[in-house]
């Protein structure tokens, strides 16, 4: 894990344009969703769509496109009678894994946290 202390202004620099290349490649509102999603496996369109709650067919859709432009998706279509097209993550996506079990966890916290005092109040 990345430790971030106090350093000259050429690590800072650096270190925030590995943010901003991190971000290009995961930036939006639904690709850390879809990449958690086909975490535990792949999976159909709908089964996508149905998961992650609050995205569109259209976004979906355009979403998946990218992530597959951007090598972290791989889009299959099954030899079966429905042609039952799956989404899985490329070995480069499992490559975020570690990012978003840490995500996961803070954000886990996070809800504890305000539940926890809203439930002070």
């Amino acid at each position: 894990m990345l430790k971030i202390t106090p350093t000259p202004t050429h690590d800072c620099k650096k270190a925030i344009m590995g943010v901003h290349d991190a971000m290009y490649i995961l930036g939006g509102k639904w690709k850390i969703h879809l990449i958690a999603a086909l975490l535990f496996g792949p999976k159909r369109y709908s089964d996508l769509l149905r998961d992650i709650n609050g995205i569109s067919g259209k976004v979906l859709s355009r979403e998946l496109k990218e992530m597959e432009i951007n090598q972290l998706v791989k889009r299959s279509v099954s030899n079966t009678q429905s042609n039952a097209v799956f989404y899985e993550l490329t070995e480069y996506g499992e490559s975020t894994k570690s990012i978003i079990a840490v995500l996961a966890e803070w954000g886990e916290a996070q809800r504890e946290v305000i539940v926890h005092k809203n439930n002070d109040k």
